[in-house]
């Protein structure tokens, strides 16, 4: 799940980012305040995804961050559609990772089994066949 998590915020980190000149330039907002606000998101978002595989708290992090996004649709009316984008996109990650999650313990666990039967798993049969 993080893993698919942390896609996601590196390609939000590039959007956040470019979100700084429409800020500029569409809502009148001032370089330093553009750069200060959405900079600090871009920059929030770059050091969650590093964290998202290490700590638990960086996935918690990331919802606040989607939240913040959404927020910025209040200053930027642009942004709404980027923060419903982004949301579903966490959204769908976090359900898709932990399916796969799920997948993956139930392949270990089988894995474990046919070690302790002393059965060949997939990969067993695969170099037998």
């Amino acid at each position: 799940m993080r893993t698919i998590c942390a896609v996601v915020l590196a390609f939000e980190v590039i959007v956040i980012g470019l979100a700084v000149p429409v800020a500029i330039q569409l809502s009148g907002f001032s370089p330093a305040v553009a750069g200060a606000v959405w900079g600090g998101q871009a920059l929030a978002a770059l050091v969650l995804a590093a964290l998202q595989r290490k700590h638990a708290w960086a996935h918690w992090a990331g919802w606040v961050l989607q939240a913040t996004l959404l927020a910025s649709g209040f200053l930027v009316p642009g942004l709404w559609v980027l923060g419903i984008i982004f949301a579903g996109l966490w959204v769908a990650g976090v359900m898709l990772g932990r399916r796969t999650d799920a997948m993956k313990a139930e392949m270990d666990a089988q894995a474990a089994v046919a070690r302790a039967d002393g059965t060949p798993g997939a990969a067993g049969a695969a170099e037998a066949g």
